[in-house]
């Protein structure tokens, strides 16, 4: 999962910061995907049918989180990358992605040990449990726990779309940051026929996740961090007053969406189409001052919310497989589940990533 915030704008004098805005909406809207991720988990365990999960397309998330992410590193880098050196940015790039890399995955490794509620613990080796950590905490893809339908990371799931960020990221700093805009169009070109295609073909683009559907991932990134970059280098930002809320509602319409007959167009098109406008509207948008805070909160906590939830998660699938709670009962541990998640998240964020990244970036 893609994510930039403040400390992607590197330090600046004074009088050059005056020029370098922040988009406080695109930050509350990442928080917004964040949540919507989240509730989709819950939900498709509950609804097997996807047809009658209400967030259906909440996975689609990622898809903004990509698109979102090749505009901010673009806005963040494209005109200093060539002043602190590839080097120097790959070391940002780490600093920003990988503690919470690392706490997702001991996370998970821990509930995956403590789970009450699962019984398949034993028939993992010591061995294969220590690969499948380190190749977690390395970003190595090792889909090899059957249990959980084949992850490519299944210790902590959501970091597939890391793998795919840092994939991202490399692109961009030894190709992308060069390449003139003209040429990112052309490219943008073949990534649409792919994501049409892997539409098509898959019927939806939820794929990436799993040993059979890994380069879904990349088709899925290709196209929507090309679309974010572009939207930056064209400067196709478009002035508006929808704020915070009206952006929020745009981008939740696209979750919420039923599933139609031609499912695998309607979620293409969201992604090549819907998405780079939101992040249009959201970079152009006016903030009121009253919305600043929800902003500011929903954007610190997104990221640590979206990698230490799945923890969670399992834990929470497996009860339900084994004691089937309905009614005000299921809906109760939801709503309680997700007020820790987001708890928690915060406390993430303020005691461990946020004092992490600036001691790892004074040395």
């Amino acid at each position: 999962m893609p994510y930039q915030q403040k400390d992607d704008i590197l330090k600046e004098p004074p009088s050059s910061l005056k020029i370098r805005p922040h988009f406080q909406v695109l930050d509350g809207l990442r928080g917004i995907a964040a949540f919507a991720v989240v509730l989709f988990h819950f939900m498709e365990w509950i609804y097997t049918e996807p047809a009658n999960n209400f967030i259906g397309h909440g996975f689609l998330a990622v898809d903004f989180f990509f698109c979102l992410s090749g505009f901010v590193i673009g806005y963040a880098y494209d005109e200093r990358l060539k002043n602190i050196g590839l080097k120097q940015f790959f070391k940002r790039r780490l600093i920003r992605l990988q503690p919470m890399v690392v706490f997702g995955t001991v996370m998970g490794l821990l509930a995956f040990l403590f789970d009450p509620f699962a019984d398949y613990q034993h028939q993992y080796t010591v061995a294969k449990i220590i690969a499948v950590f380190v190749c977690s905490l390395l970003m190595i893809p090792f889909p090899a726990m059957a249990e959980r339908s084949f992850n490519n990371f299944g210790l902590n799931a959501p970091s597939w779309s890391l793998f795919w960020e840092y994939v991202a990221n490399i692109f961009y700093g030894l190709f992308l940051v060069r390449l003139p805009r003209r040429f990112l169009v052309l490219l943008l070109v073949p990534a649409a026929y792919f994501l049409f295609h892997t539409a098509y073909q898959k019927g939806n683009l939820l794929g990436g996740w799993a040993g059979d559907n890994f380069w879904d991932g990349g088709v899925r990134i290709g196209y929507s961090f090309l679309a974010g970059l572009i939207i930056y280098r064209y400067n196709l930002i478009i002035k508006n007053n929808a704020g915070f809320f009206g952006c929020a509602i745009l981008l939740s319409l696209a979750f919420l969406m039923p599933h139609f007959s031609f499912n695998w167009l309607s979620e293409a098109i969201v992604v090549a189409v819907y998405f780079p406008l939101i992040v249009s509207l959201g970079a152009g948008s006016a903030l009121p001052r009253k919305t600043l805070s929800i902003c500011q909160f929903a954007g610190n906590i997104s990221y640590p919310l979206y990698m230490t939830h799945y923890a969670g998660i399992w834990i929470f699938g497996n009860y339900l497989t084994t004691y089937h709670p309905e009614g005000i009962t299921l809906s109760m541990i939801v709503i309680s589940a997700t007020i820790v998640f987001i708890v928690f998240a915060w406390l993430v964020m303020k005691c461990y990533d946020t004092p992490l990244r600036k001691w790892l970036s004074r040395k």
